[in-house]
């Protein structure tokens, strides 16, 4: 369904769980970038309607997610650690286009979302089916719905906004390309999200 052309190591839940503190602070600070990447792409495009009221809801959405993590974290007398420099988003945003204009870099954000949110639904699916706390199986259960509901709005705002369904459809694939390639160079951390 996501159409990623790599599936993460399966070694990274493991690791993962060994960090719990880590990933469970990464985690949050994944849900913090999201919301400011929502309000974000309404401040700049305030003129696409569909696209603000979408998204307005989904900033409320990933706000309420911070405050679960940090619930969690409280819950399991573990400490919200300082935020942590995302070498996986920086590379997905080294891969945008520049130029084209303001339609141009709309769908290039979009792509970009919609990706982070595919990897990080991935990731959640790993953690709700392998990690051996059955509290966290269902806690990441939920954010791996959520986070597939996003990657597809995404998606969807990007075919509508787009030149052509055909062209957002061939710059997906060069996303999808390029993210496997981040993979392969990313040795697994369980530390971070992605």
């Amino acid at each position: 369904m996501l159409g990623l052309k790599l599936p993460t190591d399966p070694r990274w839940v493991n690791l993962a769980e060994k960090s719990l503190e880590e990933i469970l602070t990464d985690h949050a600070y994944c849900e913090q970038k999201a919301a400011t990447s929502c309000i974000s792409l309404i401040q700049g495009f305030p003129d696409k309607e569909r696209l603000v009221k979408e998204l307005t809801p989904i900033v409320a959405e990933e706000w309420s997610h911070f405050t679960l993590v940090l619930k969690e974290l409280d819950k399991r007398n573990l400490k919200l650690g300082f935020q942590r420099k995302d070498e996986y988003v920086n590379q997905l945003l080294s891969f945008q286009s520049k130029g084209g204009g303001r339609q141009n870099s709309l769908i290039e954000k979009l792509l970009t979302f919609a990706l982070i949110e595919a990897r990080s639904c991935e990731r959640f699916r790993l953690l709700s089916l392998h990690i051996s706390d059955d509290k966290l199986k269902e806690f990441y259960h939920g954010f791996m719905v959520s986070e597939a509901g996003h990657y597809r709005l995404f998606i969807d705002l990007a075919k509508e906004y787009g030149a052509s369904e055909e062209s957002v459809k061939a710059r997906w694939q060069e996303y999808l390309d390029f993210e496997k390639n981040i993979m392969e160079s990313l040795s697994p951390r369980g530390d971070r999200m992605h």
